[in-house]
């Protein structure tokens, strides 16, 4: 026999005389014998070579046959491995039928008749050897179809290869094409149009009338124009049409396509491609909506100040600029917050924190404010950050805070009447009502009854003003959360000692030529000597370099550049330095977080603090204020 024909026998037992036997027996068919004298052998000749016939002794000691051959069959190699059990002992029918459960297909008894073993194990050592011709015939088969099918294959390759990246550019860029035969009114469409327009993405196509329907009337017109074109227009054509989906949406597209013409010269075929553009639509209407939205509110704030412009009053110029700026800053405030929120909202608690801030910090408490968690409505919250600015403006002049023992409350509370605000006044110099009503009085009269539609009460009692207002509730919304407890306004921003000297020499940094020359008269009036305004990030880097300076006031955006690069070269130096900022103070970059923050617009009075004690030295840096 072809040593390449020869199959493997593999026999298991724990005797090395029996497997002797077995040897002696099967040699003359002429196959290769595997002997094994335990399991795990048996399964290391399984997994090192294919074998056509095991032959298994059922009692062993470390593991029975029945085990073994379990195993055998739940590897996935061995399941048509063919098993012959042989047993001397157990032999009962329940042990034959539990031999042939477990994939036996054989039992042989004990004594062994050599003849009847020779010629089973034959049967099946022939039948594997067939099925593995068989095998390799199929696989000679398949090669040979391979071949003939390989030119067939390798021109289709290349097309598919090009089908594909052209199905993949038209899907990346959102697009869809069409095929329409204008002789017989057939349309052929892709996937991707198909659900441009609301068919399923399995539709393939349809008729011309049909695909017509689909286009908003409106549009119908155009889109005809540039199927079937004028007497003379062929070539690439292209405009932009909607298309009206059965769910009633709408999907703008952008249709160019090519026409072709028979010889007499009807149009006899138009292919075109149609872009998906409805999110750049809706980008631009919602660019368009909120550009007028942001004039909108621009307007709205400027006219607001100029309503302060023309309704303070003030014995000086001084007087007169700290007032305004003062309820330009409350303003500047409610927009900060507004803008955190996208214009959804400001919770009162947060509005109540930053108007009182100020105030913070002392060992007694001077302003206490207490209610449940609410968010108010954007002019309701502009509203209200008037309102407590004037409040606390006066309270400061003439009332409870102007004195070190005065106090303030605020609660708030939900009423019948919407939300109800309580301040009250206790400690301060003996009050009485005004001769006349002020621009405070009037702002929040006018804001609270003729705005909000709300309710004003002011009583001014000789220990203190109380008041109370209260505020529809389509102005706010009640949050589903616990209420904080009362607690004391948070504090301040604290000073710096050791004044710089008159005449220092202080680094200006700021690109908006009205802000810079506001600053720079500022710092001439206090006796500085001003470096500036630089408005160029590269001329302010050299400057924070090479300038003999004690102090620095930098722009945090600087043409549209960070300006921490000024901000690291001062560090370096020990030159104390703050930010001013358009952004909110928490947009600072962290390894900045104990450098002083004014958020604009900026008031002169507060930045004139800052700048009458600030501590300079040779390795000090600013600290928080």
């Amino acid at each position: 026999m072809d040593g390449d024909d020869k199959v493997n026998i593999l026999l298991v037992d724990d005797q090395p005389a029996k497997l002797l036997t077995y040897e002696a027996v099967l040699k003359d068919l002429g196959e290769n014998l595997l002997v094994a004298n335990s399991a795990r052998q048996a399964f290391e000749h399984l997994l090192r070579t294919d074998v056509a016939v095991v032959l298994v002794d059922v009692y062993m000691p470390d593991l029975d046959g029945f085990e073994l051959a379990r195993m055998i069959r739940d590897h996935p190699r061995f399941q048509q491995t063919a098993i012959i059990f042989i047993s001397a002992v157990l032999l009962t029918d329940l042990d034959f039928l539990r031999g042939y459960e477990v994939g036996a297909v054989d039992y042989v008894p004990v004594p062994v008749v050599p003849e009847i073993l020779r010629a089973k194990v034959k049967i099946f050592a022939e039948l594997y050897r067939k099925s593995r011709q068989l095998e390799r015939l199929n696989r000679e088969l398949e090669q040979r179809v391979a071949e003939r099918t390989a030119a067939l294959e390798a021109s289709t390759a290349e097309l598919r290869r090009k089908e594909e990246r052209l199905q993949l550019a038209f899907d990346a860029a959102h697009m869809g094409w069409c095929d329409c035969d204008l002789d017989t009114g057939e349309v052929r469409w892709s996937s991707r149009l198909a659900q441009m327009i609301g068919l399923p993405a399995d539709s393939e196509g349809g008729s011309f009338a049909e695909f017509l329907n689909h286009v908003v009337p409106e549009d119908r017109e155009r889109f005809l124009a540039l199927v079937q074109g004028g007497p003379e227009s062929t070539g690439s054509q292209g405009g932009e049409l909607r298309f009206s989906r059965p769910d009633g949406s709408i999907r703008w597209s952008f249709a160019a396509g090519q026409l072709i013409r028979q010889e007499d010269p009807r149009p006899m075929r138009f292919t075109g491609v149609f872009l998906d553009i409805t999110e750049r639509k809706k980008a631009e209407e919602q660019k368009s909506i909120l550009m007028r939205e942001v004039d909108h509110r621009a307007k709205n704030l400027l006219a607001v100040v100029q309503s302060m412009l023309n309704l303070s009053k003030a014995e000086t110029t001084a007087e007169f600029i700290t007032a305004v700026s003062g309820r330009i800053k409350a303003l500047s405030l409610a927009h900060t917050l507004l803008s955190e929120s996208r214009w959804q909202g400001v919770e009162l608690e947060r509005l109540v924190e930053e108007e009182t801030a100020p105030f913070g910090g002392q060992e007694v408490p001077r302003i206490r404010f207490e209610g449940p968690p609410v968010s108010l409505q954007p002019a309701a919250a502009q509203c209200l950050a008037v309102t407590l600015h004037e409040l606390i403006t006066n309270a400061a002049k003439y009332g409870a805070l102007s004195s070190t023992t005065g106090t303030v409350t605020l609660e708030w509370e939900l009423g019948a009447e919407g939300l109800v605000l309580h301040w009250v006044e206790r400690g301060g110099p003996p009050v009485s009502p005004p001769a006349r009503r002020g621009f405070g009085t009037k702002a929040m009269v006018a804001s609270i009854e003729q705005q909000l539609g709300g309710r004003l009460n002011l009583d001014w009692r000789p220990d203190g003003l109380h008041l109370d207002l209260s505020i529809p509730k389509e102005s706010f919304l009640a949050l589903d959360r616990p209420q904080a407890p009362s607690r004391p306004a948070q504090p301040g921003a604290g000073m710096l000692s050791s004044p710089l000297a008159a005449g220092s020499r202080i680094l200006l940094v700021e690109d908006e030529a009205l802000i810079g020359a506001m600053f720079k008269q500022l710092l001439s009036d206090l006796g500085f000597e001003v470096v500036g305004p630089i408005a160029s990030l590269e001329m302010a880097v050299a400057a924070a370099h090479g300038e003999e300076v004690q102090g620095a006031i930098l722009d945090v955006n600087l043409g549209g550049m960070p300006i921490y690069p000024v901000a690291d070269a001062l560090e370096a130096r020990g030159i104390p330095f703050v930010f001013v900022t358009g952004y909110s103070a928490s947009s600072i970059d962290r390894r900045f977080a104990g450098i002083p923050v004014f958020e604009k617009p900026v008031q002169p009075d507060k930045l004139s603090e800052l700048l009458a004690n600030w501590r300079v030295g040779p390795a000090e840096v600013a600290v928080a204020v």
